[in-house]
This record gives C-alpha cells, structure tokens and sequence, in this order.
C-alpha cells in the first residue's frame, strides 16, 4: 500500500512539472501577428507587408497611391491648400518618414530641396527615389509645375510603375492591373485636353503665375502674360514694373479670353489683376498647386479644373 502511494505521488510530481513547462514555454510566445524579437515593433509584420512610399507632394502621392493599391502605404508630405508650396519647410516627422520609406518621389527643379537635402543626408543606398525633373530630363531652373503637363505626367506613371516592378517584381502581375486601370482613368482627363484644343487652339489667355504654362500648350491655347511677371509671382519676387503694365494693358485690351489664378500664391499684385479681370468681363478660372480638395484622386482633381477651363472659354466665346 505504502509503495503505492510513492508511486502516486511521483505521477502528480511528474504531471505538474510538465504542465508548469508547459506553461512558461506558451507565455513566452509571440502573440500572432507579432515578432517575437525582443524590444521588436508588434506592428513590423504589417508594415512589412506594404511598401512604404513617400511623396513630397501629394498630386505625385495620388497617382503612386493608385498604383501600388493595397500594397503600398504612401505619405504625401505637402499637402496644405492654403500653404504655397514653394515655401514649404521640413519637420522632423518629414525626415522620419523619408528615412523610413523604400522609395520616394521628388518633383524636382528647384520645387522640393528641402525632400532632396533630407534624402542626402539619410542617404540610404537601398532606397530607389524618383526625381521627375532628372526623369523629364529638364534644367533645375525650369518651370518646376511638371504635373501640369499631361505628357510629363504619362512618363511619370511609367516610372512610378517600373520602379514598383523592381522593387517588388513578386507582386508583378498587381502592378500591372492597377498601371492599366490607372492609365483608363487618366483617359478621361487627356480625352478633356484634347477637345478644348479641338475647339480654342489659338485663344489667347493669361494666368497670374507659370503653373498654366504646360497646360496652355496641351490644349493648344496662347498664353500671352509676360514670362517675366509668371516667373516671379512663382519664385515670390516682384515682377519688373514694365511687365506689370503689359499685363495690365492685355487684361484692358479684351484680347484675353480667360485668367487663370493659382489660388494658392497670392500677392496683392495677384489681387489686382484678378480684379481688373472681373471689372473687365474676364472669365476667371482659379487652379492649385496640389490636390483639391485634398481627399480626391489627381485626375479627378485635374478634370475639374479642365472643365472649370472650358466653361469659362465657352463663356467668353458665347459673350463675344
């Protein structure tokens, strides 16, 4: 009887100790979905299963966004409407976003130096960054406003969606659904630009800054403002005085058909051009410098400008 029991109790000995080990061995495991490095972010398997993507601005955010879909996570960094961009300065959160990401897209030319003088000082050798201005093959001084310009866009897209091939070839066949789905999309507004050169080829119009410059040659319209006066509204200088009294003499001449105004770089002197514009029955046409409103994708936000544009130009027509 008496070994008998020795005997239970060495069972329950044994019985506890293995479930005890088993115990410890369980609460040491990583819950799923985490790492189990210690001091390790639970949140890395997540952010490991996107492509983490930084633009500086948020018109080349949209379209990177639309490509990449679910696989990527992008931050677009300027993206205030009522900031010019021209000014913008970085942050600390801009530096951490940018050492972060595995690839990032600049606009270029004089634009953005601050993205490009954060991109240096990381200076990650496994980060893959698009410049559009080194792309577009286009001077550090020229007109910086490249999207814009329907052509510049089309070859961006193109680069945006080869550098997510490489630099994820395994999600290759994604890529190419969205770069086609995306290229439909952006149809719409190329389709736009193509019938207002169909009907106002020649007409002359005015803007307040250089931002209308590569969108007035798409659709085949004469921009006529002084280079001069566009050049230093965008550069936040004063124009040269006798730029300003051409301006003025056009806008008072009723040779302009239409004003377009960046409503994001306004000056008194903007101001008063605009308002010699009503007073003289000129339609006017106010474009951005980024995305507006915010929380609409860029060819939807592009489109309405165009159709903002060909109102106003069949207005002018219809007036005359």
């Amino acid at each position: 009887m008496q070994k008998n029991a020795y005997l239970v109790a060495a069972v329950l000995v044994v019985v506890i100790l293995v479930g005890t080990l088993a115990g410890l061995y369980f609460l040491n495991q990583p819950a799923s979905g985490t790492s189990s490095t210690m001091g390790q972010d639970t949140t890395s398997t997540v952010q490991n299963s996107t492509l983490q993507i930084v633009a500086a601005e948020n018109f080349w955010g949209s379209l990177i966004s639309q490509l990449g879909g679910t696989h990527v996570h992008v931050v677009s960094i300027v993206t205030d409407p009522n900031a010019d961009p021209h000014e913008y300065e970085s942050s600390s959160a801009d530096a951490i976003a940018i050492a972060d990401a595995s690839f990032v897209i600049v606009n270029g030319a004089g634009y953005d130096t601050w993205a490009l003088s954060l991109i240096a000082a990381d200076s990650n050798p496994n980060q893959k960054v698009l410049n559009v201005q080194e792309l577009i093959r286009q001077s550090i001084g020229s007109n910086p406003h490249f999207w814009y310009s329907p052509y510049y866009v089309n070859d961006t897209v193109k680069a945006m969606y080869s550098d997510l091939l490489s630099i994820d070839p395994a999600d290759a066949v994604y890529y190419q659904q969205q770069y086609v789905a995306l290229n439909a999309s952006l149809g719409v507004y190329n389709e736009r630009i193509g019938e207002i050169k169909q009907q106002f080829a020649g007409t002359k119009v005015a803007s307040t800054e250089s931002i209308f410059e590569y969108l007035a040659n798409a659709t085949g319209l004469d921009l006529i403002s002084p280079p001069t006066f566009m050049e230093a509204v965008a550069e936040g200088n004063d124009p040269p005085a006798q730029s300003v009294v051409q301006f003025e003499q056009q806008i008072q001449s009723g040779n302009v058909s239409v004003l377009v105004y960046n409503e994001q770089t306004i000056t008194p002197l903007t101001q008063s051009i605009k308002a010699l514009a009503a007073q003289h029955n000129v339609p006017i046409v106010g474009v951005t410098e980024t995305i507006q409103p915010p929380d609409v994708s860029f060819q939807v936000w592009m489109d309405a400008e165009l159709i903002s544009l060909q109102n106003a130009l069949n207005a002018n027509a219809l007036g005359q």
